[in-house]
């Protein structure tokens, strides 16, 4: 019996819209937010997650590949996900992929997790998409200032079985321990630099310790570093999302890492497969991989959304 959230009859609506990739009119937006916030504010910076449990990577709005990728893992509330950041931007429904996945957290809370991504933030979705979208969808601001706050209450980081660590980009200069995650104040716009800016940005890379990050936040980090930070912390495993792999799924730094991407042909373009992550128990875990929805079973919308690379 799994626990869900009686929402009555607005919630049953909110939940068959979303399923539909229909976004929700403003005021009844604007309600699921609060309902989620209020959730959301009572979640630790550190999510402690029992398996089993599937973690996935970045979405960027593109629905109908989010329904493929429910139908290659199973629906919630029957499967229990992480999702780790990155909800929008850069696809063509933004608006309509993060209403979907909060319409399930509010009536499954403890059956879906949703980890802020670098694009969960202000500045980013002014830049790629999710901005315009909303403006163009309800006529002003309101929603997306509204979906902003809500990003800030977001958690950071989710531990699987204390063993196995999920955070969006990766590791910070600044954090040793788990406990420096768990005092971060998260409430707040990401920064431009500090650990929490370094855990949505950082990306692995074949370096010796740290090294600057192209993308000009976050910083590269090498199996030197990781290695320390799982000894220190016993951990097995550090899985995060933020970068495109053209396999849907990539290990690094003798397996102690991997990279979980989780939006097919990203931007409509790239051709890539995506992946999902089970874990059965910490130690027993099976990638799945999944295609793009092919473009007969999905519609475009009649304006253009250019595609950005970051």
């Amino acid at each position: 019996m799994h626990c869900s959230v009686k929402l009555g009859d607005n919630g049953f609506r909110w939940v068959e819209a979303a399923t539909e990739c229909k976004y929700l009119p403003e005021n009844e937006v604007m309600k699921l937010i609060d309902f989620c916030s209020d959730i959301l504010v009572e979640e630790p910076n550190v999510l402690d997650v029992d398996t089993p449990v599937t973690i996935c990577g970045d979405i960027h709005g593109q629905f109908y590949d989010l329904e493929e990728l429910f139908r290659t893992g199973g629906q919630v509330p029957n499967t229990k996900y992480i999702f780790m950041g990155d909800f929008v931007d850069r696809g063509y429904y933004s608006l309509e992929t993060l209403t979907r996945l909060l319409t399930l957290k509010a009536r499954y809370p403890t059956r879906i997790y949703l980890l802020r991504g670098n694009h969960e933030s202000r500045q980013i979705t002014q830049v790629y998409g999710f901005y315009d979208e909303c403006l163009s969808k309800y006529g002003n601001a309101n929603a997306w200032k509204a979906f902003c706050k809500l990003f800030d209450l977001m958690s950071i980081a989710a531990l699987i079985d204390n063993s196995v660590l999920c955070v969006h980009g990766g590791l910070s200069p600044d954090i040793t321990t788990l406990d420096q995650i768990r005092t971060i104040e998260r409430n707040i716009e990401i920064p431009h630099k500090g650990s929490f800016c370094d855990l949505v940005w950082s990306d692995p890379d074949d370096v010796d310790t740290w090294a600057s990050s192209p993308r000009g936040a976050g910083w590269l980090f090498g199996q030197k570093v990781l290695k320390e930070f799982m000894d220190i912390n016993k951990l097995d495993l550090l899985a995060r999302a933020h970068q495109l792999v053209q396999e849907g799924i990539k290990y690094m730094f003798n397996d102690q890492l991997v990279t979980v991407w989780s939006a097919p042909n990203y931007c409509y373009r790239c051709g890539n497969v995506a992946a999902i992550l089970q874990f059965q128990t910490a130690k027993q875990k099976t990638a799945k991989i999944f295609y793009a929805v092919p473009e007969n079973q999905r519609t475009v919308p009649p304006r253009q959304i250019t595609p950005y690379f970051l």
